[in-house]
């Protein structure tokens, strides 16, 4: 099952063993938001990260 970056929209890759290559981070309500390691690089922190989604 491919996810996408919710800020960036692009594919997450995904291990063999369908372990996501990047991280997700839950606002205020709960829902997750996937995230790709390039925006993880390019905001380090939740915060900015939730901002720009």
């Amino acid at each position: 099952m491919a996810k996408k970056c919710d800020i960036c929209n692009t594919k997450i890759e995904s291990t063999f063993l369908n372990k996501l290559l990047g991280t997700h981070v839950k606002d205020k309500k709960g829902k997750k938001h996937f995230i790709c390691p390039e925006c993880q690089k390019k905001y380090g922190s939740k915060e900015e990260m939730l901002k720009n989604i």
